[in-house]
């Protein structure tokens, strides 16, 4: 594992996912693009905020400077009175050439590398950022700040997708690269990550993973007025 932190660390990790934006509901894949929260998705990172808050109250909270994953955030950190601090080392996924398209057209202009992309292989001449790459910047950019806190407080890191699927399981001591066995996170969904005792392997447990609001998915996904459906295929096993 790379960038590993000095013994005095904070020893919980809760990774969040930012809110919904249009092209989440689309169904485009966003890497980098630095695409907004639309109105659902404000009022996700309102909720959630609320609801992560009566289970963790961070120290420090670090995000994506991505304004979806730095706006969601910002919610929680207003909730929880702690510092934010923006990192660039945890933006999504570079998805290159395939950035705001949809899977149909991904698939119909690229068919060989979105099959190899579906089956879990690293698509080759699009300029997509390779999943060990991603890992690496987000589990040193993790482990750095966790460096800053007392054993005892909790680091929150808000960032996406695809990027939080790869860190974790670095963090679980799998190869990022090659390894799908940990499912996408819904909109501020988060997974808690607490540190083993000491000399044990993996160094890092997943507590709990992809829990939310106590709000039925369907709603969430559209809103509390139907705003709309979420199709963010994204989120799942393809951009792991």
């Amino acid at each position: 594992m790379t960038g590993r932190p000095p013994a005095v660390s904070a020893r919980t990790l809760v990774l969040v996912r930012h809110g919904r934006t249009a092209w989440n509901a689309a169904g485009r894949l966003q890497g980098q693009t630095d695409v907004p929260l639309d109105d659902v998705g404000r009022w996700q990172a309102e909720r959630g905020a609320r609801s992560l808050f009566l289970r963790h109250q961070a120290s420090l909270v670090v995000s994506s400077d991505l304004s979806r994953a730095a706006d969601t955030a910002r919610a929680y950190a207003e909730a929880a009175d702690a510092s934010l601090v923006l990192d660039p080392r945890l933006r999504e996924r570079g998805f290159g050439s395939w950035e705001g398209l949809t899977r149909d057209e991904i698939d119909a202009g690229w068919p060989e590398q979105a099959a190899a992309w579906h089956r879990g292989e690293e698509p080759r001449g699009i300029g997509v950022e390779s999943k060990s790459a991603v890992a690496a910047r987000m589990v040193d950019a993790i482990l750095e700040h966790a460096a800053t806190l007392d054993p005892r407080r909790t680091l929150t890191v808000v960032s996406h997708g695809a990027a939080i699927t790869v860190a974790l399981a670095q963090l679980l001591g799998q190869d990022a690269g090659t390894w799908r066995g940990i499912a996408g996170l819904h909109n501020v969904h988060w997974s808690q990550v607490v540190r083993s005792s000491p000399g044990t392997d993996p160094e890092w447990r997943l507590a709990t993973h992809d829990a939310g609001p106590d709000i039925a998915l369907d709603e969430w996904n559209s809103g509390p007025q139907d705003q709309g459906d979420d199709a963010d295929w994204i989120s799942g096993q393809e951009s792991a």
